[in-house]
């Protein structure tokens, strides 16, 4: 199939579905994309008649489906016959236009498996002496990550090594418009806890969807997102919403409370930007922090930022951020601001300067140093106001 995507065929529609026929018996389907990639952006994905089987976005010209796998970012299972469709979102087309090519094929016989090796399992760094606040106990993570089930480098057993080698209790593996990666998490083990999660992923804005909660549609309006997320117990927050080109501006009746705040595009933290946004947003932000890592040299390692979060165990933290009981630091050994009750720790923070919500400072006198704490987000600072903490 040799076609050709206009700009105007964007601004029309920019998903689109193909269709095609998958007959009885079939144990496998490949999909092969293929168009000059120097021009234009062309995503990935599919749909068969009892819904979604994968999303691979941008990051991926093929793929392949059977009962017992699938490319990453597509769900196994049985090749139904009926009407499937690819789908092709038309992120980038050029006024020009773009030329593509789309193969399609059905087999009888299943493709082995693709075999990768795991990583060896290494050391995690001395926790943080932090006291436990009424029986709860404060844990490092990331919310924000991403393996090769999207356009990450990393398999979820190297991405979980990584996180861990780095002092995490936690992280949140947030693959686009996917959920092929949940089943795998429970199983990865390597001693840190692994969050499903899923980046709903739009040209006017992303959102991260927490919990075991099923496929989100990102073809939906961002309220839908919200709606999904109650609904099946999960947890949503809005991504970087100042990060370029996928700073949020999709329209949203219900705005939800927690937000990526402080991401690893925050790469000046004396703009303050990010804390305005916040605030204007609404009254009561939770913020959290996610690194965005997709490979090293590209956005933050897991943990930078990191994101603190008080709970009765790792597997409790989603309670915890809707409690608002939440911290970020710029890695796992930076320095740190956390809320005990009535006052507040300032861990590792001679020198810097605290800010309470009423814009009073004052500077940190110490290593470990105990202060008043009031209501609402403090913070610690450069003497160039360059933001080192965050503390709900």
């Amino acid at each position: 199939m040799n076609r050709h995507w206009s700009l105007d065929d964007r601004l029309e529609q920019i998903l689109r579905e193909v269709p095609f026929e998958v007959p009885a018996g079939t144990a496998a389907v490949t999909v092969r994309l293929g168009y000059d990639r120097s021009q234009g952006v062309i995503d990935l994905g599919c749909g068969a008649p009892d819904g979604f089987r994968g999303w691979s976005g941008g990051a991926r010209d093929e793929y392949t489906i059977t009962s017992g796998w699938a490319t990453p970012g597509y769900l196994p299972g049985e090749p139904e016959p009926g009407t499937w469709h690819v789908w092709l979102r038309l992120h980038r087309i050029p006024p020009e236009g773009l030329d593509y090519t789309l193969e399609i094929t059905t087999e009888t016989v299943a493709p082995p498996e693709p075999v990768t090796a795991e990583p060896p399992h290494g050391e995690r760094p001395p926790r943080r002496d932090l006291p436990d606040v009424d029986g709860l106990r404060w844990y490092a993570g990331d919310f924000h990550a991403h393996t090769v089930h999207s356009d990450g480098s990393l398999t979820i057993a190297e991405l979980a090594e990584r996180a861990y080698g780095r002092g995490l209790d936690f992280l949140a593996v947030t693959d686009h418009n996917t959920v092929s990666h949940h089943p795998w998490l429970a199983k990865i083990g390597r001693d840190i806890t692994l969050i499903p999660g899923q980046e709903v992923t739009t040209d006017r804005g992303h959102a991260n969807v927490f919990g075991d909660v099923g496929w989100v549609d990102f073809r939906q309006p961002a309220d839908s997102w919200v709606e999904h997320a109650e609904r099946a117990g999960g947890l949503i927050s809005i991504n970087h919403p100042l990060g370029g080109d996928c700073a949020w501006l999709l329209p949203i009746s219900r705005r939800p409370r927690v937000a990526e705040v402080w991401s690893s595009g925050w790469w000046d933290r004396r703009w303050g930007a990010p804390l305005a946004w916040a605030d204007a947003w609404r009254d009561d932000v939770i913020a959290i922090g996610g690194s965005d890592f997709h490979r090293d040299g590209s956005d933050g390692q897991p943990g930078s930022p990191t994101t603190w979060v008080l709970a009765e165990d790792p597997g409790a933290v989603l309670d915890g951020v809707r409690a608002g009981r939440t911290a970020v630091s710029t890695s796992p050994d930076g320095p740190l601001l956390v809320r005990l009750g009535d006052e507040l720790l300032a861990l590792d923070a001679d020198g810097l300067v605290l800010v309470r919500p009423d814009g009073d400072r004052q500077v940190v006198r110490g290593e470990r140093v105990l202060v008043r704490a009031g209501s609402g987000r403090h913070r610690l600072e450069t003497y160039e106001n360059e933001v080192i903490a965050l503390c709900e």
